[in-house]
């Protein structure tokens, strides 16, 4: 058994240092399997949630060392989460920045087009304890961050973590984000990022090629879902594009934080107030 397994993963790993050459069977090219572009890529991602949903809190623990928690809760408290509070978390996956923000008080939808996610998030939700001046847990539906089934201006808070990079046009999201935002509302995004230092770039695209696919096969079997990070991160814009853009959308005090060496980034933004001026740096 043990050699069996062995046998199998090394020869994962040669198809992926030799870039899939050869007669092997196995072909982990992922844009002809997950990576779509135009109107057809939403099927692909929502193929490819349904296939990792079960483990994918794991997954996500095992690639960033369980620093993707310590991200999430920075998100919630970047926007200002607290009792009072409406908070919309887009793509919400299994409900981490959900939960942390319904932690900080606030009242909280988390939305996501996976009906598999959301499965998951629910059944986390029953185990979801609410603390002194909470009225209720988070609520997950299932919907499109590019056509979000609220009217304009009804959250204080709009948040969506690794889920902008996903939509086939990340644009678009960020205009639904603005919309159903209300007049100084806080708009955060957490996702990977594109380090700014070459070599750090190239090691930490080499990762996302090799280590995390391999992670993926080894899990859940399923290499290619994650090797579509990398596919999905060239076809998405550097940290300070998408900052550009909201700041073309008029939000004010718009900033993005580099972690790890920019290896994930998380992007502030605020909807400007009628009677303030919007943010130029």
């Amino acid at each position: 058994m043990f050699e069996k397994k062995y046998h199998n993963l090394f020869d994962f790993a040669k198809i992926f240092i030799l870039s899939g050459s050869g007669p092997m069977p196995l072909r982990f090219r992922v844009s002809n399997v997950f990576y779509q572009a135009g109107e057809h890529r939403a099927e692909k991602v929502a193929d490819l949630f349904a296939a990792i949903a079960p483990r994918y809190d794991l997954l996500n623990d095992l690639q960033s060392l369980g620093l993707h928690r310590l991200w999430k809760r920075r998100v919630a408290a970047l926007a200002g989460a607290a009792v009072g509070k409406r908070a919309l978390d887009l793509c919400c996956g299994t409900g981490d920045i959900a939960f942390a923000l319904a932690q900080r008080g606030a009242e909280v939808i988390g939305l996501d087009f996976s009906p598999k996610m959301i499965q998951v998030a629910r059944a986390r939700n029953r185990r979801f304890k609410l603390l002194p001046g909470m009225d209720r847990a988070p609520d997950f539906i299932a919907g499109d961050a590019q056509a979000i089934p609220f009217p304009d201006e009804s959250f204080d808070i709009v948040t969506v973590g690794y889920g902008l990079r996903n939509l086939a046009g990340w644009e678009r999201g960020l205009r639904e984000m603005a919309r159903v935002a209300r007049p100084g509302a806080r708009l955060v995004t957490l996702d990977f990022g594109k380090p700014p230092n070459p070599l750090w770039r190239r090691l930490y695209f080499l990762h996302l090629k090799c280590s995390v696919p391999a992670m993926g096969w080894l899990f859940c079997r399923q290499p290619q879902a994650y090797a579509y990070i990398l596919e999905s991160l060239r076809h998405f814009p550097e940290q300070s594009v998408v900052a550009e853009k909201m700041r073309a959308m008029n939000l004010a005090n718009v900033r993005h934080i580099n972690l790890l060496g920019g290896a994930m980034a998380i992007h502030y933004g605020e909807k400007a107030r009628a009677s303030a001026p919007n943010a130029t740096s």
